[in-house]
């Protein structure tokens, strides 16, 4: 993001993951793809695309490839988490689950931060951060990851990739929205009709299943 894609662009690019987790669902695990599912994820595509198409970045082939093999790296922890559950054969405890494997990220994190930013700086970021960094990284662990990814990873182990995975397409939409909010972007027409093809999208995929039941 410093110089190859914007991080905007990136939070855009790295939804790929949901195509790579569903297509490795579909192929590992032969999970089907209904019919309201492939129209959801089309018109949540649709709004993505919509959003691509206004970005004004600066972007290379490099920029891309490393998110999309983000994405792909993403996809494949999503489908670890379902061959884990179906392996043990009995309800995980995702927040366990999560918290246990998180231990796995601190040595190659830190590697990469000392090797990208040297042993001093690394260092003395650590030691000089202020109560609004540490208020961050405190989000990021409890909000994020604890929660976050726990409640994601059950949903993952309960339902079929398709109908979960697109869920994520919302983190484009709730971003531009909170920049709106918060920061005071504006909310031009092209951002609103973006928001509402994901919003419709998802809603496609999660409530066509609830009316076909209830009738």
């Amino acid at each position: 993001m410093r110089a190859d894609i914007s991080p905007g662009l990136a939070s855009l690019v790295i939804q790929v993951q949901v195509f790579f987790t569903i297509a490795l669902s579909v192929w590992l695990f032969g999970e089907r793809l209904s019919w309201p599912a492939m129209a959801g994820i089309a018109l949540g595509s649709a709004g993505l695309a919509t959003i691509g198409l206004h970005l004004d970045a600066t972007v290379t082939a490099k920029g891309i490839a490393v998110v999309v093999a983000a994405a792909l790296c993403w996809a494949c922890a999503n489908i670890v988490v379902k061959a884990a559950t179906r392996n043990a054969g009995q309800t995980v405890d995702m927040l366990g689950f999560v918290i246990w494997s998180s231990l796995f990220a601190v040595p190659p994190l830190l590697l990469l931060a000392i090797g990208i930013e040297g042993t001093a700086a690394t260092w003395n970021a650590i030691a000089t951060a202020r109560w609004d960094a540490w208020a961050a990284v405190v989000w990021q662990v409890v909000g994020n990851t604890l929660f976050g990814y726990s409640a994601w990873n059950w949903l993952l182990t309960r339902y079929d990739a398709a109908v979960v995975a697109p869920y994520a397409l919302l983190i484009p939409v709730f971003g531009m929205a909170s920049s709106a909010l918060l920061l005071g972007e504006g909310l031009p027409s092209w951002k609103l009709i973006a928001g509402a093809l994901v919003i419709t999208g998802i809603a496609v995929i999660t409530l066509t299943p609830l009316l076909r039941r209830s009738r």
